[in-house]
């Protein structure tokens, strides 16, 4: 029997096995190897890397780049998830409602998600281009067209926390119609017996959308917030290709970026490294675990 058992799982494994062993490799041991760097002096090229425990993880903080780098990260993320999350919704309430060209709507919305966020970068880096009056382009541009000329922005070249909310504007724009599309399968997987049942009663059109349909789009909002938190987090391409390292958008991977190529600080990059790889874990850890338990139920 135990034989028999053994012959059926086999085959799986051997097929799979390649892929695990480069998960491990790959995934995991680099993940390792990142926090025995992190838990390590090796601030130079010719540092032997002896172990420091946690001291870098709190000696981070005394850099003033990192901590601004780690608000720019959470104005980024707020500004980035809610806008996404909003228009998401948004769109994906209209196309419930049955609107004509409804699928090629949902083709233009989604497109953006086909394009890498440097490509995206590089369109946005010349859309919010800071420029005013007679030298403007891009939306400063049309700002002056429309007679709206106050409107005009530095966008990204700010000082104040609506640098990194200028940078979510074209993270929003492509990832909203992403949002869209589970949002929308959240609505359509409500059946249309229970929105009929609540009519019945007396139910008006909001009330069937507060007390029926929202309530059961409550595991699509906690994927959306998990797949656009983890993105935010760890956002380095798009804000690179547009405002390159300045520190007025420097976010934590930039950091970590520009402390282990431009300063050779391997010890406070894999520092910073560890920081997003523990806060894209609280973030997807509770999710999974949520994920389990829901499974288990059924």
């Amino acid at each position: 029997m135990r034989h028999a058992r053994a012959r059926n799982w086999l085959p799986g494994l051997l097929l799979v096995a390649p892929s695990i062993i480069l998960v491990a490799i790959f995934v995991y041991g680099l993940i390792g190897w990142n926090f025995k760097v992190a838990l390590s002096d090796e601030h130079h090229s010719y540092d032997p890397g002896k172990f420091v425990g946690t001291e870098n993880f709190s000696k981070i903080w005394d850099i003033q780049v990192w901590s601004s780098s780690v608000k720019n990260g959470l104005v980024f993320t707020a500004v980035f998830v809610g806008g996404a999350l909003v228009l998401g919704f948004f769109l994906a309430f209209l196309m419930d409602k049955a609107i004509k060209g409804e699928g090629s709507f949902r083709a233009v919305y989604l497109f953006p998600m086909a394009v890498s966020f440097v490509a995206t970068g590089v369109v946005w880096k010349w859309l919010m281009a800071s420029p005013h009056d007679k030298n403007a382009s891009g939306l400063n541009r049309l700002f002056i067209d429309l007679g709206l000329g106050s409107l005009q922005n530095d966008w990204y070249n700010s000082t104040t926390w609506t640098n990194m909310a200028s940078l979510a504007l074209p993270a929003i724009w492509q990832m909203s119609g992403y949002i869209m599309a589970l949002f929308l399968a959240g609505f359509r997987g409500v059946p249309d017996d229970l929105r009929e049942a609540a009519r019945v009663d007396g139910a008006n059109e909001w009330k069937v959308y507060r007390y029926v349909v929202l309530p059961a789009l409550r595991p699509v909002l906690l994927t959306a917030i998990i797949i656009l938190g983890h993105i935010s987090l760890k956002i380095f391409d798009l804000v690179y290709s547009i405002n390159g390292k300045s520190v007025n958008t420097e976010v934590p991977a930039i950091f970590m970026w520009q402390r282990v190529y431009d300063r050779g600080d391997a010890a406070n990059g894999a520092t910073a490294g560890a920081y997003i790889l523990l806060a894209v874990a609280v973030f997807v850890i509770p999710y999974l675990i949520w994920f389990v338990r829901s499974e288990k139920k059924r």
